[in-house]
């Protein structure tokens, strides 16, 4: 009998990942993984968990023991806080200050749940690893999950074929409410539990006052880039992305204003009006941190530049430095520090990390 260790995390959708493989089968065992430590890691500000009386991961740890009590399976528990913070945190931090926009939980699967778990997880005498991500795998490739509005292939584009050569995705091939209703056959208490959102494995919090704890917010210009004129002033460059139009507190324009670009250096926030405003397009990226989990290197193929954004036609070319030049027909705030995903058709061929962003072959020098 093969065994499976599960990364347990207290949701639905590794519950039912679990109870799928035990149905297999499979000698399965959950893990549960401890990322965060709200105390050590001066999480005060924008926590709306300090006062509760039990914090959400051990909350999410109970949730968890219930389900591997209820299916008939052991759950051991493993600390990765110091790890968490080196590989995961510090990047997104560090992102944050250059003015780049990230994403966590695409290093988290990269540094955390697919490198220190698999890890941990042969050490329990595993022969595969499982977790509940909607995506499928097959002969070593990896394809967009059954469920395509949650789809999580964008964020597992930073592994390596080597990675997932012995991972499982029990639900791949399910839509959530599929999920749900198998959820329910064991545990109404998990099969109406919300997903979880915000930061991978901190959870929801007041962004501007979570960031506060880490990185001083410096106050400072807000400039309409076309005409140049100091039009407000922002709380911190660090809280702004490009194309976004709420919080930015200006009065008196008749025009919807969006961000367009930040200067560091000059410490000034640049907007522009109008939904479609030509500061928000682009036509060519260059993509760094290149990784492909499959061995096709094809010149077109279709991309993501955010998580939720519909496929785009892109051509690629491959530079000596193993870099990527993407080329694209006007696409909207696309931005340094989120992920370019490629794919054909269904199968998710790997992805980078956007550098620079062109337009008719001029860098955008605010971006």
């Amino acid at each position: 009998m093969k065994t499976v260790v599960v990364g347990m995390s207290g949701g639905v959708d590794s519950s039912v990942a679990a109870y799928i493989l035990k149905e297999q089968g499979y000698n399965v065992i959950g893990l549960f993984m401890r990322n965060w430590d709200s105390s050590l890691n001066n999480d005060i500000l924008g926590n709306p968990t300090l006062s509760a009386n039990i914090c959400t991961q051990e909350s999410d740890y109970n949730d968890a023991k219930e389900v591997c009590e209820l299916i008939g399976i052991p759950l051991k528990r493993v600390e990765f806080v110091k790890e968490y913070w080196d590989h995961v945190f510090t990047y997104f931090l560090d992102e944050i200050k250059k003015g780049r926009t990230p994403n966590p939980d695409i290093m988290c699967n990269k540094y955390i749940k697919f490198d220190l778990f698999i890890k941990e997880a042969k050490k329990l005498g595993a022969d595969y690893v499982a977790t509940g991500h909607y995506a499928i795998l097959n002969d070593n490739k990896l394809y967009r999950g059954k469920d395509k509005n949650k789809d999580q292939t964008y964020f597992l584009s930073q592994l390596t074929s080597k990675q997932l050569k012995e991972v499982l995705f029990p639900i791949g091939e399910l839509e959530k409410n599929e999920v749900r209703q198998i959820a329910s056959q064991f545990s109404k208490n998990i099969s109406q539990k919300k997903d979880s959102t915000g930061i991978c494995f901190i959870g929801e919090r007041n962004f501007k006052q979570f960031l506060a704890n880490y990185l001083p917010n410096i106050p400072g210009e807000i400039v309409n880039i076309l005409t140049k004129e100091v039009i407000g002033e922002h709380i911190g460059l660090m809280y702004y992305t490009v194309g976004q139009r709420r919080g930015l507190n200006i009065g008196g324009t008749k025009d919807k204003l969006y961000v367009v670009g930040k200067d560091l250096k000059d410490n000034i926030l640049y907007v522009a009006s109008g939904e479609n405003n030509q500061f928000l397009y682009s036509d060519m990226a260059i993509v760094e941190q290149v990784n492909f989990i499959s061995n096709k290197r094809l010149n077109d193929c279709t991309a993501k530049f955010r998580y939720r954004q519909a496929d785009q036609k892109v051509k690629i070319e491959y530079l000596e430095d193993g870099n990527l030049k993407v080329k694209y027909d006007n696409i909207k705030a696309v931005t340094p520090g989120q992920a370019c995903v490629f794919y054909d058709e269904e199968e998710c061929l790997g992805g980078g990390i956007i550098k620079e962003v062109f337009i008719n072959e001029e860098r955008i020098k605010y971006l």
